[in-house]
């Protein structure tokens, strides 16, 4: 069993070295993704408000629908942080596409024309990670790499099942074939218990996107958007201040508006009192689109186990639940499947020549 499972390891390593590469890079780059955006273009993605106030959501709302006509806003990313600027996105009428605008939420100006959401290069290199830049069909080559690289973790303890007699094992001065051996092995070890976590975590969320894509919302089902489709005369304000009310702490973090016919406005945020992975967008709060009535409310706190466990895969997967140290972490862990990659392929060379001058030596003549 163990020398199959080995020949797995192997095989599925090489098969998927590629894809794996690709993802682990831009995973390890997208845990950066705020800064780079305030480092590439701060004249869109950063504000001055460290002095001021946010203008209120009614107010941003009229200023959107002003400067955007022709287009319905869709969802909007909401940051009150003094530095970064919202993000909204809208569709375009007569389209089902999606477009991205920055929006400076304490001037009320938007900074961008609407762009495609992979205009921008992390948005390109989100785009690259979950979906290799095409489409839904993406989906399962980044699914079939999650799950490929959550066997490799699993396999790879099974393998050195001992592996904690060699947690500090590298030997410097030995042929290449062994130091090789040695990298692949430690690094291995050491990555492990977060490669599992981001293989786990990519598999459930690849495997949620593809059903809601291909079972639930295929592209004979995308609706294309001609007018508003809630009441506009809802105040977003009163909306949210119930939402604070009810929810004790609630802060909206993601605003969702009724794109489709079967959809509601709700706001997504955090609230107080939850554990340190659970996520800014774990509780939701639904209006009924037409006449602003509050439906049943979404509280993590009141959630059961599974569906908490769940709303941790966010910060677990990016790895920002402790700040600066563990996205530090997670970026260079992230970056371990290129270290596999070099050494695995190495040792597969390395291990195939000896067979191949076997086969000449007893070759007849």
């Amino acid at each position: 069993m163990k020398k199959t499972l080995h020949l797995w390891h192997r095989y599925l390593g090489l098969v998927v070295a590629i894809p794996l590469i690709i993802i682990s890079l831009t995973g390890s780059i997208l845990v950066f993704k705020e800064e780079l955006d305030h480092w590439l273009m701060p004249e869109l993605a950063v504000v001055e408000g460290e002095t001021g106030k946010r203008l209120s959501y009614d107010e941003l709302r009229a200023e959107l629908n002003n400067q955007l006509q022709g287009y319905e806003i869709g969802s909007w990313e909401v940051f009150d942080d003094g530095i970064t600027a919202d993000r909204v996105y809208v569709l375009k009428h007569g389209t089902s596409e999606w477009f991205k605008v920055y929006l400076d939420q304490y001037q009320g100006v938007v900074r961008s024309e609407p762009v495609a959401v992979n205009h921008y290069l992390t948005d390109w290199l989100l785009d690259l990670h979950y979906k290799f830049l095409i489409g839904d069909t993406g989906l399962w080559v980044t699914g079939v790499a999650s799950l490929i690289l959550l066997f490799m973790g699993i396999s790879g303890l099974i393998i050195y099942r001992q592996f904690w007699k060699k947690f500090f094992t590298l030997r410097l001065k030995v042929k290449r074939i062994a130091l090789f051996s040695d990298i692949h092995k430690l690094v291995g070890i050491w990555s492990a218990p977060v490669l599992l976590v981001i293989g786990f975590t990519g598999v459930y969320w690849n495997i949620s996107e593809i059903i809601h894509h291909e079972l639930e919302h295929g592209e004979e089902h995308q609706y294309v958007i001609t007018e508003r489709l809630y009441n506009h005369q809802l105040s977003l304000d009163k909306m949210i201040a119930e939402s604070t009310q009810q929810m004790g702490g609630f802060r909206p973090t993601y605003l969702l508006f009724p794109y489709e016919p079967e959809l509601q406005v709700t706001f997504f945020g955090e609230v107080s009192n939850t554990s340190f992975v659970t996520s800014e967008y774990a509780s939701m709060v639904t209006f009924n689109k037409q006449t602003g009535e509050r439906m049943p409310n979404y509280d993590i706190r009141e959630a059961p186990f599974f569906l908490v466990a769940v709303d941790s895969f966010r910060k677990l997967h990016f790895g920002y639940f402790a700040g600066l140290p563990s996205r530090v972490i997670w970026c260079l862990i992230g970056l371990t499947p290129l270290i596999f990659a070099i050494t695995g392929c190495y040792l597969w060379l390395k291990r195939r020549r000896p067979k191949k001058r076997a086969m000449k030596v007893v070759q007849p003549i």
